[in-house]
């Protein structure tokens, strides 16, 4: 039995970087033009602490002999129970950052037909959008992938191509200007823009799923891992200060849509008009794919037992229809409680509050890394080298908490703590269902 031709070490490289390099950036110039250049800081200990998180998720997924990914990997150390927090809290992130994403849609749409909406408009059509998202995807994943293959190019092209030959209308003076306009101490700058910084990095840990389809996977997972990481830092760190210094400080903290500025000045405003539509575009096409992995999430987790059984049903195509509108009703209800009168604020909120709950997951998998080593048989000197990388991924991770800001923290605890009620609904179900497992292994015991 043949099989296929399994991928390179730098093929899987540039799939890791092509997955990080999603509409996470789209917004962060202006973001970061908010504390200044000097959020470059920032950037590097994101990237230290991303390369940190990458390499002990690369060593979780070459260890872990549990299905299930991060909720696999925590089930080591804390149990069923740990195995559905991390879902429940990646699935609750996904939620909130889809409207994340939805909202620098609409920033860019209204730069692109230069129309100005009230708060109330932008959270409509935040949620206008969200539903045609999610009816698009109820005929089934096959030309969603599809779309979200192509749209994705909307976002590389241009973040690469500034990344590049932005450099030509890079502004020494302009950039010396932007670098710290109100005055911050080097600890507040290296800190205010971690979990903003974080939120380009989202989805590191899903590299790890591609360990059966690369050659020689214990030596070439890790390698691509951090290569790709080490890579996407370089472009995430290269376009947003280019930026910096082609644009002025307070013209790009007050843009809803900073590469299409950064390319207007760079080239012509036609130019810039061209780059606001790819980027809106590229929106789209990501939502309209989160907004189906977000149901096929729920319902997975809804068949092991972790969800309520609602999330497992699909119609006769296999599409979760009843699941995207549950899904739908929350997203709505977010958009409308997170309405603000600056669309950067709205969005600064989703993305901070995304970034706590989906830090959950980390600091549980990094914790859990060290049991995973001792199953999995590592030889100690080895063990202690992972165990302290992932000690420094956990630091980060707190730091990210802690930079998020005192309501981000306030809300995502409230809901972390909530998912402990649902396990409750949701524990006499699994036991149910080890019970007929059980009897289904051993069908003379149960007579």
């Amino acid at each position: 039995m043949t099989q296929g031709k399994k991928m390179t070490v730098v093929q899987l490289t540039m799939l890791t970087v092509v997955n990080m390099l999603g509409s996470g950036i789209v917004l962060l110039p202006t973001k970061l033009a908010e504390v200044g250049a000097i959020s470059i800081l920032s950037w590097l200990i994101t990237a230290t602490g991303s390369l940190a998180l990458a390499y002990c998720f690369a060593q979780c997924g070459m260890l872990s002999r549990k299905s299930g990914g991060m909720g696999g990997y925590a089930e080591y150390a804390f149990g069923r129970s740990g195995n559905y927090l991390v879902n429940y809290t990646y699935g609750a992130s996904l939620l909130i950052a889809n409207v994340a994403i939805g909202i620098t849609a609409v920033g860019y749409a209204t730069e692109l037909f230069s129309v100005q909406l009230s708060p109330v408009g932008v959270g409509m059509a935040t949620i206008a959008l969200l539903w045609l998202t999610t009816f698009a995807n109820f005929g089934g994943a096959g030309i969603t992938g599809k779309i979200g293959s192509v749209t994705v190019w909307g976002v590389i092209l241009p973040v690469v191509g500034v990344s590049t030959f932005g450099w030509f209308w890079f502004s020494p003076n302009t950039y010396a200007e932007a670098w710290n306009p109100h005055g911050l101490s080097v600890f507040q700058a290296a800190g205010s823009s971690v979990a903003i910084t974080l939120w380009a990095f989202l989805g590191m840990e899903s590299a790890c799923a591609n360990s059966d389809a690369v050659e020689n996977p214990e030596k070439n997972v890790p390698i691509a891992v951090l290569g790709g990481t080490i890579g996407a830092a370089i472009i995430y760190i290269a376009c947003t200060n280019v930026i910096a210094g082609i644009v002025s400080n307070p013209e790009l903290a007050a843009s809803t849509a900073p590469f299409g500025l950064a390319f207007a000045k760079m080239f012509s405003p036609w130019v810039g008009q061209i780059v606001m539509g790819m980027m809106v575009l590229a929106c789209i096409g990501s939502l309209l794919g989160w907004q189906f992995t977000i149901a096929q999430v729920f319902k997975s987790s809804a068949d092991t037992g972790y969800f309520l059984p609602i999330f497992a049903k699909v119609n006769k195509a296999g599409t979760p229809i009843i699941p995207m509108l549950i899904l739908l009703a929350a997203q709505t209800g977010l958009a409308l409680l997170t309405i603000s009168p600056d669309l950067t604020k709205q969005f600064d909120t989703l993305v901070n509050l995304a970034v706590v709950t989906n830090l959950v997951p980390y600091v549980l998998s990094m914790a859990a890394l060290m049991t995973i080593q001792k199953v999995a048989g590592v030889p100690p000197r080895k063990a202690l080298f992972v165990s302290v990388i992932s000690w420094i991924a956990s630091a980060y991770s707190y730091l990210a908490l802690y930079s998020s800001g005192t309501e981000a923290l306030m809300l995502g605890g409230v809901a972390t703590i909530f998912g402990f009620t649902l396990y409750g609904f949701v524990s006499t179900r699994m036991l149910r269902l080890d019970q007929e497992r059980a009897r289904s292994a051993n069908p003379q015991q149960a007579i």
